[in-house]
């Protein structure tokens, strides 16, 4: 199975359980308001998870005159995997750190921690970006954008839930038929 066909599966999954979940806590209403969500949140990690995860990073895009070696690097692992040149950009980091994201080939994008060129050589540097190169060939790196994107949103739904719960929300015992509440009727 290709991984474009197990994304929309995720998605699918997710969106199935992010209304389930919905209706549980709030009913017809609830599960409106969840497949509404889940339905932004698709839409948004498709097209905009890469920008996400580099704002969240701080990372900053840099260009074969700032950096040419680790863009020469970059330029000759995509020449060889048969790849489009992908953005390349550098996260102000210490962790020795480096990921792959884009919705595919053609929208790529390959960031390094200013950790990661500091206590590599360049044949390692070359082994951890051709690393992520191959996630970009074989098409993962959006199953990985919109699966921490959907983890956002069933955070999103658990402290709707304990909002939910504190304020007395849910179901209400009128809606099941069945006379009072109970706590003060």
């Amino acid at each position: 199975m290709g991984n474009q066909v197990r994304t929309t599966l995720l998605l699918g999954a997710m969106t199935v359980l992010i209304v389930v979940i919905g209706q549980l806590l709030g009913g017809r209403q609830g599960m409106a308001i969840a497949l509404i969500l889940a339905v932004g949140m698709n839409f948004f990690s498709y097209w905009f998870s890469d920008k996400i995860v580099l704002r969240m990073t701080r990372a900053r895009e840099i260009s074969a005159g700032e950096a040419p070696e680790i863009y020469g690097v970059v330029q000759e692992l995509a020449r060889r995997a048969g790849l489009p040149m992908p953005r390349v950009y550098l996260i102000p980091q210490e962790a020795p750190n480096a990921f792959a994201t884009g919705r595919d080939p053609a929208h790529a994008v390959v960031a390094v921690t200013e950790g990661l060129l500091r206590l590599m050589n360049r044949e390692e540097v070359a082994g951890v970006l051709a690393h992520e190169l191959a996630h970009v060939k074989n098409r993962d790196i959006l199953i990985g954008s919109i699966a921490a994107t959907m983890a956002g949103a069933i955070m999103l739904l658990a402290n709707m839930a304990r909002f939910s719960a504190f304020f007395g929300g849910g179901r209400h015992a009128e809606e099941e038929g069945g006379g009072s509440s109970g706590v003060l009727g």
